[in-house]
């Protein structure tokens, strides 16, 4: 009967891929609820299972297991992303339709929105956080919906390049969404499919040629 063992080299790879995943789950939790200033490498050792020392394999500091904790939860959304806003044959009203979506799917229906509640709060008092935040997510994804913005008023589909100027229109509701469910939700819960669908009509509203998703 053949061996079907993995290679030792398999096996340790596997290993150190599952010891760096079980840290960086454990430091998210971690700085999730003591804030990154608070949260302690020791705590995060001690929940992952591996010795303090370990962590030193993967990350240099506690910032950088920070960042990389950020990136981890954010990249996957922002590869979807991705996906959606260079399909240039796409509708923009199919694309802001799908972006929506996939913000209330991926991130405010996930503990994804504990990363962008955590910046928000820690940025101002850690500012190479923040600047890693922007250079890695938030300015790659108003790239993104630039361009996208660019297309759609050049084919009609949006009556006004303000969005190609300044992107952050579009996110500015994602973010209230995220710090509205963070802190008024128990006294005034908000309809967040209700509030992007709005802000999608406004983005569309007066384009001659606004497409129909």
């Amino acid at each position: 009967m053949p061996d079907t063992a993995a290679p030792p080299a398999n096996k340790r790879r596997q290993a150190s891929e599952a010891r760096r995943r079980a840290i960086l789950d454990a430091a998210f939790e971690i700085f999730i609820a003591e804030g990154f200033k608070a949260a302690r490498l020791d705590d995060i050792a001690k929940r992952a299972g591996v010795a303090k020392g370990t962590l030193y394999l993967f990350f240099k500091d506690k910032e950088d297991l920070f960042e990389q904790v950020a990136l981890d939860m954010v990249a996957p959304v922002l590869e979807r992303l991705t996906l959606l806003a260079t399909q240039t044959d796409l509708p923009f009203a199919a694309l802001l339709t799908g972006m929506f979506a996939l913000f209330e799917r991926e991130v405010l229906g996930t503990k994804r929105r504990e990363i962008f509640r955590l910046i928000i709060a820690e940025g101002a008092r850690f500012p190479t956080i923040a600047e890693f935040y922007h250079r890695q997510v938030i300015s790659r994804g108003m790239a993104l919906i630039g361009r996208a913005a660019e297309r759609a008023h050049a084919r009609g589909e949006i009556s006004s390049d303000a969005l190609a100027r300044y992107p952050q229109l579009l996110f500015g509701p994602l973010l209230v969404s995220v710090v509205w469910r963070g802190l008024f939700e128990p006294y005034q819960p908000l309809d967040v499919a209700g509030m992007l669908a709005a802000h999608r009509d406004m983005l569309l509203a007066n384009a001659p040629k606004a497409h129909e998703s």
